[in-house]
């Protein structure tokens, strides 16, 4: 039931923030290549900026939101393949895509580092992982306490999301040949100020 609420209500949460953060996602993935793999599509918000022919395969584990993916692919003119797996072991060959999209997924998955690890398998040599995702704030000040306090609630509440990890870091650790990483901050509104740090940028295998 919590999947399809989910699932049901999360456009009309994220359209503010689809909004605000739409050009930031036009400059980041403006040179996406023609395989594509999406870790987390959710309902496919990011679809429209791939190209018309585009092969996309998407890692969604929530079924409930497949039939708006199948619409919004089927819209744009995108190849679309889906998979109802976790992140952490996708079902997808070694060196076979060209670049892996994530947006607001490592927050929630249980495992990032593997999933990561999934990334850099199924990416053939000289591909990218593009990201952006909300992030913990620095140690020791009132942003991070608050983060903090707030996981078990916002958890409960976004699907399992923990407002306080360190996922660039972790990106940066990863084993990437290189990682071009910019951090800035999302404003309330649209985001509540506990998951308003946040990094993008594009990582090379």
């Amino acid at each position: 039931m919590r999947k399809w609420l989910f699932a049901r209500w999360y456009n009309k949460i994220m359209e503010k923030y689809e909004a605000y953060i739409s050009q930031r996602k036009q400059a980041l993935f403006t040179d996406l290549p023609t395989t594509v793999m999406e870790i987390g599509p959710g309902t496919g918000a990011n679809l429209g900026y791939l190209s018309q022919g585009c092969k996309w395969i998407g890692i969604e584990p929530n079924p409930y939101m497949h039939p708006q993916l199948r619409e919004k692919a089927a819209s744009h003119g995108v190849e679309a393949e889906f998979r109802v797996a976790t992140a952490e072991g996708i079902d997808v060959d070694d060196a076979s895509v060209d670049a892996v999209l994530c947006t607001l997924v490592l927050c929630s998955v249980r495992d990032p580092q593997q999933v990561l690890n999934e990334a850099l398998r199924v990416l053939k040599p000289g591909g990218k992982f593009y990201f952006i995702e909300h992030v913990a704030a620095p140690q020791g000040t009132w942003l991070r306490r608050w983060q903090r306090v707030m996981r078990p609630i916002w958890s409960g509440f976004a699907d399992g999301c923990r407002p306080d990890r360190e996922t660039g870091a972790a990106i940066q650790n990863a084993g990437f040949r290189s990682v071009e990483l910019e951090g800035f901050r999302v404003p309330f509104p649209p985001a509540l100020p506990f998951v308003s740090p946040h990094v993008a940028g594009v990582a090379v295998k």
